[in-house]
């Protein structure tokens, strides 16, 4: 892996899992930053064809959005299965999808987003990009409490100290309701860049690739599913 020799402040590092959320965001990234990367996580995860559809994603979006096709660099694929061994959880053993003890659900892996975001904040500062960029939102999500936004603050101060410089993370996503993430996704790139992501992303937690609906593919019952379905929608009647 070649590493740029300084920090390039007009440069992002895309938390990037090959669903909606990270698709659009990869979108918003290359709309406002001159040099953008990509980092995937393997986690064990058993939706595992997310990490198939990354790469369609990225060779899509190039096409989608060739105004900034040459703004897109490499990828970069991080080996954290030794984690999500101890993250047990829905999302990466055979375990019903339900709310645990806690009032989580059993498909939240505990720190995940902090493990990511170190991970990521490391490979940025080898690599010389500026800032972060993940898809949390605290708004139409799953309960999840590493995607609210005093969380993302919080690690960004850390990993700043911790690394000895600024480490920003910006989350687009963070406010929007689903709705105005499919909306956000049409203003950047229009019906092309929506018809990608219906296509191309995954965000099924079951990993379901079979049937197609209007807002993409996926088991339809999983919550995933079931926020991406309804956010796309109320987008639609809006």
């Amino acid at each position: 892996m070649s590493q740029p020799s300084s920090h390039t402040p007009d440069s992002a590092l895309v938390l990037f899992s090959g669903g909606q959320d990270s698709a659009t965001c990869l979108a918003w990234a290359l709309e406002r930053y001159g040099r953008v990367e990509t980092v995937g996580f393997d986690y064990g995860q058993r939706h595992a064809v997310e990490m198939q559809a990354r790469q369609t994603v990225r060779e899509a979006m190039a096409r989608v959005l060739p105004q900034w096709a040459d703004r897109l660099g490499p990828d970069h694929v991080v080996d954290l299965t030794g984690y999500g061994r101890i993250a047990d959880s829905a999302l990466t053993a055979e375990r019903a999808i339900e709310m645990d003890a806690r009032g989580l659900p059993t498909t939240f892996v505990p720190g995940r987003n902090l493990i990511f975001l170190t991970a990521a904040a490391a490979l940025a500062d080898r690599r010389g990009l500026g800032v972060l960029v993940g898809g949390m939102c605290e708004t139409d999500y799953s309960g999840y409490p590493d995607c609210r936004n005093d969380t993302i603050q919080a690690m960004s101060r850390a990993l700043s100290l911790g690394l000895d410089k600024p480490v920003p993370i910006e989350t687009p996503l963070m406010a929007l309701t689903k709705a105005q993430t499919w909306a956000l996704a049409h203003r950047i790139g229009g019906d092309a860049l929506v018809e990608l992501i219906v296509e191309d992303s995954h965000t099924c937690y079951l990993g379901e690739r079979r049937e197609r609906h209007a807002w993409g593919y996926g088991c339809g019952a999983c919550p995933a599913c079931e926020l991406r379905a309804a956010g796309h929608a109320e987008w639609v009647a809006s």
